[in-house]
């Protein structure tokens, strides 16, 4: 793949609506991100009521889904495993809440790739921070491989992307059981 390409893929997509923003026309300096927002489920929960540690997975898992595919770079799925996944848990997330998770590339290494991302809950507080270290392993590698240059580049200097919302009626859908005490 020619050096560049994989931009002009994110532009191309904006272009139409399936991807990000256009990107700037000048040298970006600011690492990709992406803000995505969810509802918690009814399977999310515990017995408790609240969020089940492991749903902050997943929605770190959809936000780079998003993110990677506003970057044109869906192809990556399958060839970048999860190296090292941390969280810390703050805040209570109810079932049916709006929850916005806002991931961010935070560095990119040969083969790895570090993300950071925050949990955030209607009201805007932070409920799960933490951080994501993924690598690249080509198709049949029995190991770590770099990343071609076109995708660090990229993953490094991309910015913001379109963030994916929830509907105007999804949001205020509000939590559907009783409140929470």
């Amino acid at each position: 793949m020619r050096r560049g390409e994989l931009r002009e893929r994110a532009r191309a997509a904006a272009a139409t609506g399936t991807g990000s923003a256009a990107l700037p026309a000048g040298p970006v300096a600011e690492p990709a991100s992406v803000v995505v927002e969810r509802r918690v489920e009814w399977t999310d929960t515990d017995a408790a009521g609240h969020y089940h540690h492991s749903t902050v997975v997943r929605w770190v898992e959809a936000a780079e889904a998003v993110l990677l595919h506003r970057l044109g770079l869906s192809h990556l799925f399958g060839s970048t495993p999860r190296v090292h996944f941390e969280a810390d848990y703050r805040a209570r997330l109810w079932f049916g809440d709006a929850v916005r998770t806002e991931l961010k590339v935070t560095k990119v290494g040969t083969a790895s790739l570090h993300y950071a991302f925050t949990v955030r809950g209607a009201q805007g507080g932070e409920a799960a921070t933490g951080r994501m270290i993924i690598a690249h392993s080509a198709a049949h590698a029995t190991g770590s491989t770099p990343w071609p240059e076109d995708v660090r580049e990229l993953l490094g200097a991309a910015g913001p992307q379109q963030p994916e919302l929830l509907t105007t009626a999804q949001a205020s859908g509000g939590t559907p059981c009783a409140s929470q005490s």
